[in-house]
């Protein structure tokens, strides 16, 4: 397999990727349409950590590690690595030493669709990341692949300086051309939900707020109290 490592990709304005930060995965999703999420399967491997970086992604072989070396070089400050492999995978390809020098060079987490290994440490030393499998199983370094170009996870395609955001409630990837109107729409989201939120704590329900009564009664659902629903059984 042969590849390419592309450098100095375009990036979306670190101004947007930390307003994007302040809003969690859920809500940036919601602000997009509902989309950009990668699997429920990519999961957290520490928990109340939320992050917010550019991608530099990685195409690299199953059980092969290499171009996540290659890839180092290319990852700087505010970055999060994004790396995939050419067909499913699960061993871990990943772990405490690479963490220690991408976290040297200002890289803010990993998503990772294979296995991750020394989690334990992973936490310790504050390294964000989010995986498909954890495994302890090694790699080797032997085939080429590429750094920086576009690469899909779970069917959805991730370019080199989009901005990846992730939480406990997954990733979620926003296209760098559309990093501020995300952001605008994610705050706008959020004061949504925050009157929302105070509607609720003086004990609005959904159904009154969101006009769900009318719904109900366009779907057909009914109101019996509970001698009208057993009068049948009695008879």
């Amino acid at each position: 397999m042969s590849g390419v490592i592309v450098t100095n990709p375009p990036k979306a304005a670190a101004e947007d990727v930390e307003a994007l930060a302040a809003y969690g995965v859920a809500t940036v999703s919601e602000a997009m349409g509902r989309t950009g999420l990668l699997g429920p399967e990519i999961r957290p491997v520490q928990q109340g950590v939320r992050v917010a970086g550019t991608a530099v992604t990685v195409l690299g072989w199953p059980g092969d590690n290499l171009m996540i070396h290659a890839a180092v070089e290319q990852c700087g400050e505010g970055d999060i690595l994004v790396v995939t492999t050419t067909s499913p995978s699960t061993d871990g390809l990943f772990g405490e030493l690479f963490a220690t020098a991408l976290q040297q060079r200002g890289v803010r987490g990993i998503v990772i669709n294979t296995g991750i290994r020394d989690t334990q440490e992973l936490r310790e030393m504050g390294f964000a990341a989010w995986s498909r499998a954890v495994s302890a199983q090694g790699t080797v370094k032997a085939t080429g692949g590429s750094v920086n170009v576009p690469v899909a996870v779970d069917g959805r395609v991730i370019r080199p300086g989009d901005v990846i955001v992730a939480d406990d409630d997954g990733v979620v990837v926003v296209p760098r051309e559309q990093a501020r109107q995300v952001a605008e729409a994610s705050e706008a989201r959020e004061q949504k939900e925050a009157a929302t939120r105070a509607a609720f704590l003086e004990g609005q329900l959904g159904l009154d707020r969101y006009g769900l009564r009318e719904k109900l009664a366009q779907l057909g659902v009914t109101y019996q109290s509970y001698d009208e629903y057993t009068a049948g059984e009695r008879s």
